[in-house]
């Protein structure tokens, strides 16, 4: 599965957004929660990012061309940079309304219909953000990941909510739920910087994961044990992308058919261990000492 069948993903991610924008907005009307008030604005950025994982899935799934020879997969870090940029600045909308409303409490209203109309919307996003977590991983599709761990924030925030909308009925402490929609902010802020921070690493050309990495290499110890040799291994990821390069040391005396065939049966293997990798070797004499001096970047 390649991004063009995961914007499949991204249009349910975008139904249920609407969904919980309408659930959590009655819960807001109907008690007057600021707290609720939050969860709710929080949905509008799940809608905008889920519009954006969407649009960026669409330019990641495009062949690559002219202009963009190893593709279009680096689109997926823009997608989940946004989402992290939203999520920041919906702790800064929440933070502003729960000051306001703690320096100036409100009763709450009709709190058992509220809270059971979030907790639907909630169940909700939790759904959604198991199978696109599932997906994302399986896939590498960091975009649907970041929606994943937006969605699954969004859980928590609205179980911090909930509780706390609960309290101020049972105990009528209506500073309780500004305080709760403050400390919603702050956990909110943290999700939104390790998304910036993951994106940040994607668009440096961060390496693939450590496990595939060590799948790489058990690969080319086998082949090792047969009395080839490798090094200068480089890898990067661009999205459900993994692009892998290798200099292979064959004795000097092969064919370049010979040193060419097994090169082939190397980068299947690879394939194998890592999927959708994109593999490129280089061959290289094993006696040459020339071919033991170009390991640095800049050879």
């Amino acid at each position: 599965m390649l991004p063009a069948s995961l914007k499949r993903y991204a249009w349910l991610s975008i139904a249920a957004a609407l969904a919980t924008i309408l659930l959590k907005g009655w819960a807001w009307w109907l008690t007057g929660s600021v707290g609720l008030l939050s969860d709710a604005l929080e949905s509008f950025v799940n809608l905008a990012g889920a519009m954006m994982a969407l649009a960026m899935l669409t330019l990641a799934a495009m062949p690559a061309d002219d202009n963009h020879a190893h593709g279009h997969g680096k689109a997926e870090y823009f997608s989940s940079a946004f989402e992290g940029f939203l999520i920041l600045v919906a702790a800064v909308g929440i933070a502003y309304a729960a000051i306001d409303r703690l320096l100036d409490p409100q009763p709450l209203g009709a709190v058992g219909i509220g809270l059971a109309v979030s907790v639907a919307a909630s169940v909700i996003n939790l759904a959604t953000s198991r199978i696109l977590m599932g997906v994302g991983r399986k896939y590498k599709s960091i975009t649907l990941e970041a929606d994943a761990h937006h969605l699954l924030a969004d859980v928590w925030t609205s179980v911090g909510v909930i509780a706390g909308v609960g309290l101020v009925w049972a105990t009528g402490w209506l500073w309780l739920d500004p305080v709760i929609a403050l400390l919603v902010a702050v956990n909110i802020v943290w999700t939104g910087w390790q998304l910036l921070q993951r994106s940040a690493a994607g668009l440096m050309d961060v390496s693939i994961p450590q496990e595939e990495l060590k799948a790489v290499e058990s690969v080319l110890e086998g082949y090792r044990q047969q009395g080839l040799d490798f090094h200068a291994l480089r890898t990067r990821q661009a999205g459900t992308r993994a692009f892998i390069t290798v200099h292979l040391l064959v004795p000097g005396a092969w064919t370049i058919q010979h040193g060419h065939d097994w090169s082939e049966r190397i980068e299947a293997d690879i394939r194998q261990a890592v999927p959708h990798a994109h593999i490129t070797t280089h061959l290289e004499p094993k006696e040459d000492p020339a071919s033991l001096a170009d390991q640095e970047l800049d050879r």
